[in-house]
């Protein structure tokens, strides 16, 4: 998480000093040789065609980020939404309704693999658990409204490496 903090904090800086300032709103749009949204990873038709390194830039990250989050039981959206910021580099509201997908998807796969097999969820909670987190989308995604994008990135980035921290000081004196 420390990496991956730096990282979007470094990126950040990046963009506000080649910006002159707070980046624009605008997403789509090519900056210094960067990808838009709309161009596609890998196309067929009319011909084939791969922009092959950024192709392989998402399956490593997503399949990093795979292996931690089941090998570690770590909270997806730590890893999911700052992979997705930096691989293939998508603007922040972006990255993170595609991590609510991601985790919805994975949160269902992992109840439907248990389903039936030994210890039963607790439905009520399951069913509170689900409602609190749409309401709690829903609320979020009205305040993101009306959060300027790039000081919700940089909360997050903010937000990332504090736990990063906290995480490596509770860490760091159990390995002495």
């Amino acid at each position: 998480m420390l990496v991956v903090g730096g990282l979007m904090a470094v990126r950040q800086v990046r963009a506000h000093r080649a910006s002159g300032g707070p980046q624009s709103g605008a997403h789509n749009e090519v900056h210094h040789g960067r990808h838009t949204l709309d161009d596609p990873i890998i196309t067929f038709s009319p011909a084939f065609a791969c922009q092959c390194p950024r192709a392989l830039s998402v399956l490593i990250t997503a399949t990093l980020v795979g292996l931690l989050t089941g090998f570690l039981g770590v909270g997806g959206g730590f890893l999911v939404v700052p992979a997705l910021l930096l691989a293939p580099a998508l603007p922040m509201e972006y990255a993170a309704g595609t991590s609510l997908v991601v985790i919805t998807l994975t949160s269902a796969a992992a109840l439907a693999v248990r389903t039936g097999v030994g210890v039963a969820p607790d439905w009520a909670l399951v069913l509170v658990l689900t409602a609190a987190s749409a309401v709690a989308g829903f609320l979020g995604a009205k305040l993101a409204d009306r959060i300027d994008t790039n000081r919700l990135s940089a909360a997050f980035t903010v937000l990332v490496l504090g736990v990063a921290i906290y995480t490596a000081a509770r860490a760091l004196p159990a390995l002495t």
